[in-house]
């Protein structure tokens, strides 16, 4: 039950509420004594009625200060706070993502916002350090308090924010972290929603395709961290099950292109295709060079990866023949009304030069996918509100994507397809 303070009005109502010293006693008190038709016999209980008056006023004014206060809310802002790579090594892919984000937030605000609140997208760079991923986070938790995360890279780092207990204690959910890695899937985390499918359905889909062409002898090229340790079982099993063998499996440091090793390691061993489990700059370092070495392997990685990034730092001729998987649809799809919403606001909300590609497309799914729980939390949404409201996205339509959340399932898409970069250094689905 609300109750509120008896405390004189001036000392529980701001100054410009408040009456003057002496003005509200006395009027209630004149206004007792013309309702009371017998004043003299009741003058001793005049001051007690004036103070329930003062206390019933006192509450009238609270009231509608309190709905006042919650209009200003609605008609105010919501903040969604981002921590991510915006230097170093993934810088493009954090800044991707950024960008298809603030895309949408775009729209809807051009479209009076979500329940009559603008959204501020604030961002932070961890610079792809999970130390500084939760660091920045805390930072930003106290600076701005948002009622949301979005788009953290990284499965180490998405970890790192689940074992210091950011999320739970500040009762934020995140939203659309690019890691669907099966160490961040199996926690099924209370407050983090991945609006992608996992890693390992793109794993099977690539090992299913090639077997399925006679492909046998598979290695491995793999980030020495939480994501490749993560795979490369799974990986293995897949390669197994499908009647091929691992060859060879060579790993690289996290945040680094340093691959030269592993390139030596798997050109010796001869495979017909290389697997890679690996962040953008690595993986073209390591094509690279393995192109260089004469290495006539077919080579897949997974939609982490930013084929443009690719194309544009060892050039369409090395690029070329890269498979991909993608986790969401091409952008220049005719069919899905998800795409054409995106071409109809890059048009208009898109900065100039601003490349459009899967990982904007994944930064803008991941929006509408949060939008769409601010707008089922209502005018006053909160962060536990808000959790709920994204575990009743059941079966919800994003325009040709589905995303189907639960209590008991944080992994929200299943959408994995294959592309080729071209020889002309183009995405070819």
């Amino acid at each position: 039950m609300q109750t509120f303070s008896t405390r004189p009005l001036h000392a529980v109502l701001p100054l410009s509420l408040s009456l003057s010293k002496g003005v509200a006693g006395a009027g209630l008190r004149q206004g007792f004594d013309r309702l009371s038709p017998e004043r003299s016999e009741v003058q001793h209980g005049v001051g007690s009625m004036a103070m329930r008056g003062l206390q019933i006023v006192s509450a009238a004014l609270l009231l509608a200060g309190m709905v006042m206060v919650g209009q200003a809310q609605a008609a105010g802002e919501i903040v969604v706070g981002q921590v991510a790579p915006f230097s170093g090594l993934l810088a493009p892919t954090g800044q991707q993502l950024r960008a298809g984000a603030q895309l949408y937030f775009d729209a809807v605000n051009a479209a009076g916002g979500v329940h009559g609140a603008r959204i501020k997208l604030v961002t932070r760079d961890d610079g792809y350090r999970s130390e500084d991923t939760v660091a920045q986070a805390r930072q930003l938790l106290r600076d701005v308090r948002p009622l949301a995360l979005f788009g953290t890279v990284g499965s180490r780092n998405v970890l790192a924010l689940i074992d210091d207990k950011v999320l739970e204690q500040a009762e934020v959910p995140l939203v659309g972290p690019v890691s669907s890695a099966p160490s961040v899937v199996v926690r099924n985390h209370p407050w983090v929603f991945m609006t992608r499918a996992s890693y390992a359905a793109e794993v099977q889909k690539i090992v299913a395709h090639y077997a399925s062409t006679g492909t046998r002898r598979f290695a491995i090229f793999y980030q020495d961290d939480a994501f490749g340790h993560d795979l490369l079982p799974l990986a293995e099993a897949a390669i197994t099950k499908a009647g091929g063998s691992v060859v060879a499996r060579a790993g690289y440091e996290r945040n680094t292109t340093q691959v030269d090793a592993a390139v030596k390691t798997i050109a010796a061993a001869a495979p017909q295709l290389v697997l890679m489990i690996s962040v953008t700059a690595a993986t073209a370092e390591f094509l690279r060079q393995s192109r260089a070495a004469g290495n006539t392997a077919q080579y897949a990685t997974l939609s982490v990866d930013d084929a443009e990034q690719i194309v544009r730092l060892i050039g369409a001729e090395a690029a070329g023949g890269l498979v991909l998987t993608q986790v969401v649809p091409s952008p220049a799809s005719q069919t899905l009304p998800l795409t054409k919403e995106i071409r109809t606001n890059f048009d208009r909300f898109a900065a100039k030069g601003l490349p459009l590609n899967q990982t904007l497309v994944e930064g803008y799914l991941g929006a509408k996918v949060l939008v769409e729980a601010l707008r089922r939390c209502g005018p006053q949404p909160t962060g536990r509100r808000l959790r709920d409201a994204l575990n009743s996205l059941h079966d919800w339509d994003a325009g040709g994507v589905t995303i189907d959340f639960s209590p008991t399932r944080h992994l929200g898409a299943n959408y994995v397809d294959i592309t080729i970069i071209s020889r002309q250094g183009k995405l070819l689905h």
